[in-house]
This record gives structure tokens, C-alpha cells and sequence, in this order.
């Protein structure tokens, strides 16, 4: 009941019933608003103009429904591309450690045998040297006894000379020179 009243009330305070005069003439002013607000009413529906803004919405809200379709395809793809690229990295990191690891072993491998190449040098080298020294002391050892000989016969030839006549000399240095030849033949 109350809404009732409240719906009269409302009504008879309309601006239509606020103006002064019959309702129904050119001279209301809210009468005339009305007609041309009806005429221009008229004038949207006889253009088809409610149905072009539709068919505007429908083409709008198409589209827009187009490129969520677009974008959901290239997210789609994109996470195809991110969990491909994932994937790669993953493999790539693997095969660095692999690399890595077989890189270490080869390092050792090799350190390993440089160790065994330069025990080798070394003994190679210490038996040069030792085979040098063998070889000079053996010279030294030659040119003492060469040196001894030249002494010791440069002193058998003085005391040889002191005691020697010509003859005992010269029949001397023919058996040395014989004893020379066979000796060095």
C-alpha cells in the first residue's frame, strides 16, 4: 500500500503536470519536448540506427574476441618456445659439466703424463751427463797416461842419450818406430 502512494505521489509531481495550460498543446513546452523526442525516435528506428550500433558492437566485440583468440595462441606459443628454450638450456648445461668433467680427467691424464715424460727427460739426461763424465774422465785418463808416456819417454830419451853412443840410438828409434806401427795398427 505504501508503494502505492509512493507511485502517486510520484507521479502527480511530474514536471509534465508542473507546467501551466492543457498538456496536449504546442504551447506546453514538455508537450513539444516530448513529440520531438518521439519524432527523433522515430528518425534512429526508420535509419536502422539501433541495429547499425549493434552490428558496430557485434564487429567491435568480434574483433576483440579475434585478438583474445590471437593472444591465447601466441601466449600458447610462446610457452611452447620458453619450455623448448628451458629444455635446451637444461641439455646445454648438462653437456658443459660433461665437458667440464671430461675436461678435468683429461687435464689429470695429461699432467699425469708430463710427470711420466719428464722422469724419463731426466733420466735421460742424468744418464747423458753421467756417459759425459765417463766419456771426459776416460779422455783425462788418456791424456795423463798419454802425457806420462811423453814424459816418460822424453826422460828415457835423456838418460838413453846420456848413456848411448850413435849406433845404440839410431837402432832404438827404428824399434820404437816398429813398436809404434803395430801398436797403432
Amino acid at each position: 500500500m505504501k508503494k502505492l502512494m509512493f507511485l502517486l505521489v510520484t507521479l502527480s509531481a511530474s514536471p509534465a503536470f508542473a507546467s501551466e495550460g492543457p498538456f496536449f498543446s504546442l504551447r506546453n513546452a514538455h508537450f513539444v519536448i516530448l513529440v520531438a523526442f518521439l519524432i527523433f525516435i522515430g528518425v534512429l528506428l526508420k535509419f536502422k540506427v539501433p541495429s547499425m550500433l549493434m552490428g558496430m558492437l557485434d564487429k567491435r566485440a568480434e574483433g576483440i574476441k579475434a585478438e583474445l583468440e590471437e593472444a591465447r595462441a601466441l601466449r600458447e606459443e610462446a610457452q611452447t618456445i620458453l619450455a623448448s628454450y628451458e629444455r635446451k638450456a637444461r641439455e646445454v648445461t648438462s653437456q658443459a659439466e660433461e665437458i667440464v668433467v671430461a675436461a678435468k680427467r683429461d687435464a689429470q691424464l695429461a699432467a699425469e703424463q708430463a710427470k711420466e715424460d719428464l722422469k724419463v727427460a731426466i733420466e735421460r739426461r742424468l744418464k747423458a751427463a753421467e756417459d759425459r763424465i765417463t766419456s771426459a774422465e776416460a779422455a783425462a785418463v788418456k791424456e795423463v797416461k798419454d802425457r806420462a808416456v811423453q814424459v816418460a819417454v822424453a826422460a828415457a830419451g835423456e838418460v838413453l842419450a846420456k848413456q848411448m853412443s850413435a849406433a845404440d840410438k839410431a837402432g832404438l828409434i827404428d824399434s820404437a818406430i816398429a813398436e809404434v806401427e803395430t801398436r797403432l795398427h
